[in-house]
């Protein structure tokens, strides 16, 4: 080695863009090690070769492996031994771009809720209107319901069952009521919780298709103590316009006690489905 140039710690730190502590770390796992150590300082000197090495982790990195997982890789390996280790990666990244994907998905869909409620409230939106629902397959599950809104929509008992079905949902909490005449009356004891699942349902045992209809829709600003009245309203409109209501109806929670406590802020769509 005394006629191959070597590079200090220092040297290598400025050439390949890497800080000296980073250096140490790798000489610590073993990942990259200095060619040659002063005995006198405990100076690290690096060959041009070792030099190389740096580069090479850093392309790993950006393949998303970590340090740990480049201890034999780095220095190359038999063909077998990178197969296995990059089949290994794959499978990991292709997981991790799933749940990546389904929280890009979920975050951009409350930001939508949120942007809906926004313009609600800021055109102070009241009037009745017909509205298309189309098709969608949603996850669901009946279940009790006594008027605290709180406990149907921040839902213990949901949440737990989507875990044990393995399963992500996404978008507005829909309540839907068999008979929207017992909601107003006070009198409904049964509900039942829909969301829109990310990916297809793998074990959820409850499915329904929400929409492929025409409703009478209505926005509820406020309290959800109240928002009875608005059935009232589609009941006026319905007749006014020559519509008769379905029975059911469904209740779509836009911003509710998972965005914000204060029940002033809140917004909520009641869908009844109509027809000639």
């Amino acid at each position: 080695m005394k006629d191959e140039k070597l590079f200090s710690i220092g040297e290598v730190s400025k050439i390949c863009n890497i800080s000296t502590k980073a250096l140490r770390f790798y000489d610590k796992i073993g990942i990259i090690s200095p060619d040659m150590i002063c005995k006198e300082n405990s100076y690290r000197y690096y060959n041009k070769e070792t030099l190389l090495t740096v580069p090479v982790v850093k392309y790993y990195k950006q393949m998303g492996f970590k340090l740990e997982e480049m201890q034999g890789l780095v220095e190359g390996n038999t063909y077998y031994y990178l197969e296995q280790n990059f089949h290994n990666k794959i499978e990991q990244l292709r997981f991790q771009e799933q749940q990546i994907h389904n929280s890009y998905i979920a975050v951009k869909d409350w930001y939508e809720l949120i942007q809906e409620a926004k313009m609600v409230r800021e055109n102070d939106v009241h009037d009745v209107a017909v509205k298309y629902i189309p098709a969608v397959t949603y996850c669901c599950l009946e279940q009790d319901f006594d008027y605290n809104y709180m406990e149907s929509v921040i839902n213990i008992e949901w949440t737990n069952y989507l875990e044990r079905a393995e399963n992500e949902i996404t978008g507005a909490v829909i309540l839907k009521f068999q008979s929207f005449e017992d909601k107003m009356k006070g009198t409904c004891k049964r509900a039942t919780i829909m969301q829109e699942a990310i990916h297809p349902c793998t074990e959820c045992m409850d499915r329904q298709v929400y929409g492929g209809f025409m409703t009478a829709s209505v926005y509820h600003i406020g309290n959800l103590d109240t928002i009875d009245e608005e059935y009232e309203r589609i009941l006026t409109w319905a007749e006014k316009k020559g519509y008769k209501c379905g029975k059911e109806s469904y209740e779509r929670y836009v911003v509710d006690y998972w965005t914000t406590r204060d029940p002033d802020e809140f917004v909520t769509e009641v869908n009844v489905p109509i027809y000639r």
